[in-house]
C-alpha cells in the first residue's frame, strides 16, 4: 500500500510537469505573437527592412526630382482651407473670446461679429447673439465649413491599431483633411528618450522632425511648451488633441495609417510652413509647438 501510494505520487508529479511545461508554451506564444504585432507596426520605420523591401512596395514610392516640387496642392490653398475651418472654430466659441477680442483691432472685431451676424441673422442685438449662441461641435463645424467630418477609429488594416475615417460627407480630390499634431525637433535638439518605442515621429524633408505621439514623456513636453509660449490671452498652438477633447478637428494626422500591398493609398502628405503673418487669434487651433523658444516657427 506505501508503495503504491508512493507510484501514484510520482506519476502526479510527472503530470503537474507536463502542465507547468504547458503553461510556459502558452505563455512564450503569448509573447512572441505580442513581439510579432509590435513588430508588424514597427518595421515600416526600421531603415534596413524598408531597403530590402523597397521592390515589394511599389505602390508606397512617389518620385521628387526636388524638394520644391513636393506640392500636390499650392500652400495658398492649403493655407486658404486651415483659416476658413480656423474661422469657423473660432466663429463657433465665439462667446468663449471675450478676451481676445478686447485686444483685436476694431476692423478685425467688426470682421468677426459680421460673421457671427450672417449665421444668426433672426437675433438683433450682437450681445443677444453670443449669449443666445448654440455652439457646435467641431466635427460638425469642419462639415459645415468643407463638407465632411473624420474620425479617430479603430483601423480595418491587421495590426495597424487606430486610423483615421470619413465619417461624414465627401472628400474631393486635393483637399486637406488632416494635419499632423506635435512638437517640432531640430536636428540638433534632443529626442532620444521621446522617440524610444514611438511610432508617431515623422522625419520632414529638411530633416526637422514632429512627435506627434499623445502619450507619456511626448504629451509632456509638448503641454510645457505649449504653455510656455502662450502670450496673455492669445495661445501660440493647440494642446486639446492631447484630450478626449479635441477643439480643432483635424489634428488627428498622426492616426493616419500607411498604404500597404493590399489598399492603395487614397491621401498622401504635403509639408507646409505656417506664414509669419499668420492670424494670432486663431493660433490657438495650430496642433504644433516648435521644442525651443528661439526656434523660428
Amino acid at each position: 500500500m506505501v508503495l503504491g501510494r508512493g507510484k501514484r505520487r510520482r506519476r502526479s508529479q510527472r503530470g503537474g510537469g507536463k502542465r507547468a511545461l504547458s503553461g510556459c508554451s502558452m505563455l512564450w506564444h503569448s509573447l512572441l505573437r505580442v513581439l510579432r504585432q509590435r513588430w508588424h507596426r514597427y518595421k515600416y520605420r526600421f531603415v534596413p527592412w524598408i531597403a530590402l523591401n523597397l521592390s515589394q512596395n511599389q505602390r508606397t514610392l512617389r518620385y521628387v526630382p526636388d524638394n520644391s516640387k513636393d506640392k500636390i496642392i499650392p500652400d495658398e490653398d492649403v493655407l486658404g482651407a486651415l483659416l476658413k475651418v480656423f474661422r469657423a472654430l473660432f466663429i463657433n466659441d465665439f462667446s468663449r473670446q471675450t478676451d481676445i477680442l478686447v485686444l483685436l483691432p476694431e476692423a478685425i472685431k467688426s470682421e468677426y461679429q459680421h460673421s457671427l451676424v450672417s449665421h444668426h441673422p433672426r437675433t438683433e442685438k450682437p450681445v443677444n447673439r453670443i449669449q443666445q449662441q448654440k455652439l457646435c461641435q467641431p466635427g460638425e463645424v469642419l462639415f459645415n465649413t468643407l463638407g465632411f467630418s473624420i474620425s479617430r477609429e479603430t483601423s480595418s488594416l491587421i495590426s495597424a491599431g487606430k486610423g483615421v475615417f470619413v465619417t461624414r460627407g465627401f472628400v474631393p480630390k486635393g483637399t486637406v483633411v488632416s494635419m499632423y499634431p506635435g512638437t517640432v525637433y531640430q536636428q540638433h535638439e534632443p529626442i532620444f528618450f521621446q522617440s524610444i518605442g514611438n511610432p508617431f515621429i515623422f522625419r520632414c524633408l529638411d530633416g526637422m522632425l514632429i512627435d506627434g505621439n499623445d502619450k507619456g514623456i511626448s504629451k509632456v513636453v509638448y503641454r510645457s511648451c505649449n504653455g510656455r509660449d502662450q502670450l496673455g490671452p492669445f495661445k501660440m498652438s493647440d494642446c486639446t488633441w492631447l484630450t478626449s477633447e479635441v477643439q480643432n478637428p483635424l489634428a488627428v494626422g498622426q492616426y493616419v495609417n500607411n498604404c500597404s500591398n493590399d489598399k492603395a493609398a487614397n491621401v498622401c502628405y504635403q509639408e507646409f510652413d505656417v506664414p509669419e503673418l499668420f492670424p494670432m487669434e486663431l493660433k490657438q487651433y495650430l496642433p504644433n509647438i516648435m521644442f525651443s523658444r528661439d526656434t523660428r516657427r
